[in-house]
């Protein structure tokens, strides 16, 4: 019922195209929105201190790696990515690998990128729901994402999407994580 309250549906016979969808974001740079893959607008409310500042020190920990590997480009929660199925999503946390940015052209990078990143992180917080959450993960990994993050701190748990299909789920009030064969030589305990 939440997420009916955040979101809004095309009318009956139109969609809301890339350019409508790309230009309401710009006209309301102060809202999050996100686009499912009906078409539905989604509502993102911004999240509170605790959730922005955990966010943040995931990504400079990726960040520093990136910078000393090299390998590809960290993108923060505003950046929208348009994924294979149409639906354009804002993971909290983006990597991409360098090989495939360079595929994009670059009229294609003023806009959502139209592909989905090799990794996400999603961290929930208290409004979240993890059903969601999943689904959305899920989407993720069907849309060719490699490996995915859902960092439940309520819970006390990580789940780890992997391409292959499998879900690992790991639990506990510190959790290492290792960005496999996607970040290479990428490691970080984070604190739930």
């Amino acid at each position: 019922m939440e997420q009916e309250l955040r979101t809004i549906h095309p009318p009956r016979f139109r969609e809301f195209d890339d350019d409508f969808f790309f230009a309401l974001c710009q006209a309301n740079e102060m809202t999050k929105l996100e686009r499912d893959a009906n078409g539905n607008i989604i509502l993102m409310p911004p999240t509170g201190s605790e959730t922005g500042r955990y966010n943040a020190e995931i990504a400079i920990e990726i960040g520093i790696w990136n910078r000393r590997m090299k390998l590809g480009y960290v993108f923060d929660s505003s950046t929208g990515f348009k994924l294979p199925n149409s639906a354009v999503r804002s993971p909290d946390v983006a990597w991409l690998s360098r090989q495939r940015w360079d595929t994009i052209p670059e009229t294609d990078r003023q806009g959502f990128a139209p592909l989905c990143p090799d990794f996400v992180i999603e961290i929930r917080s208290k409004s979240d729901d993890l059903k969601e959450l999943k689904e959305k993960m899920e989407e993720y990994r069907n849309n060719s994402c490699r490996l995915g993050w859902l960092i439940d701190r309520a819970g006390k748990q990580v789940l780890i999407y992997r391409e292959n299909g499998s879900i690992e789920i790991k639990q506990g009030l510190e959790i290492n994580l290792s960005g496999e064969d996607v970040l290479q030589d990428f490691t970080v305990q984070i604190e739930l």
